[in-house]
């Protein structure tokens, strides 16, 4: 594994980019024009990823194909993990998107499941597999409202987001339960845990706030023939996230900017 990341004045944030078409996108260049520097590391390829946080003000945890337990497809997994438990128990601000999200869901103590594999026992949505339980389920694409969920209000990053708001989604996999302790902020009618806060300075989000339409195109490409066996139109999600696209791109760079704040707050250059 590499070294610490060395420590600067400038705050930087730990990008972990889990493929080749999941880059930071809207979330990447917001951060950047806060004036934070973006440190990518891409372990698909053989990078290594620090073994620890030291000089980083912030962790991004971005998406990808593998399942969240998959490490023999995605080794670099368990440290992303290691990464993920370390910032929730120092307090370095975190924002998983997507399977970053279901990482750290799964890492501290949460369950996450493929879709298709419908309802599990009979307990709560968080324990049927999502929102009513419902079997054999496609995956989530193309552009969804959210739903405010009480404690958002009080959230320092995602306050701002209004009932109804667009999400860009592209996932096989859903969070059924949270690790204990945690917050949620946002459901959806398809997929209850959208959005969510471990501790003070730690936020998952199931929804991909980093992509526009030339993202999602370039996964209709090449995940389009399975999304559609498995029951969803990956031509028509393309064709939501472009319509949705400047206001897509003009709400969850605010949110970004709100991240933004936490890392800020957080940079210790003495440290």
């Amino acid at each position: 594994m590499g070294e610490a990341c060395a420590v600067t004045e400038i705050p930087a944030v730990l990008v972990v980019q889990q493929e080749d078409a999941a880059g930071p996108g809207i979330v990447g260049a917001a951060l950047a024009a806060e004036g934070l520097r973006l440190d990518v590391r891409h372990p698909w390829r053989g990078e290594p990823l620090p073994e620890h946080l030291g000089g980083v003000s912030g962790l991004l945890v971005l998406g990808g194909a593998a399942n969240c337990d998959d490490d023999t497809t995605a080794p670099w997994l368990p440290s992303v993990r290691a990464l993920v438990r370390q910032a929730v128990d120092t307090e370095v601000p975190l924002l998983g998107i997507c399977l970053g999200a279901q990482i750290m869901a799964s890492a501290l103590g949460g369950r996450v499941r493929p879709r298709a594999e419908g309802a599990e026992g009979t307990g709560t949505q968080a324990e049927t597999g999502g929102v009513g339980g419902q079997a054999g389920r496609p995956p989530e694409v193309g552009v969804v409202p959210l739903r405010r969920l009480p404690d958002v209000a009080s959230d320092p990053v995602l306050c701002g987001v209004p009932e109804g708001a667009p999400a860009a989604q592209w996932h096989w996999d859903d969070i059924v339960a949270l690790p204990p302790g945690a917050t949620p902020l946002l459901t959806g009618d398809a997929c209850e845990h959208q959005a969510f806060r471990i501790g003070r300075v730690a936020w998952g989000v199931q929804f991909h706030p980093e992509v526009t339409g030339v993202d999602v195109a370039a996964w209709a490409a090449s995940d389009g023939p399975a999304v559609r066996k498995a029951g969803a139109d990956p031509d028509a999600a393309v064709a939501q996230v472009r319509a949705a696209e400047p206001e897509l791109r003009t709400l969850w760079t605010a949110t970004t900017r709100a991240w933004a704040a936490q890392v800020r707050a957080a940079h210790r250059p003495n440290d």
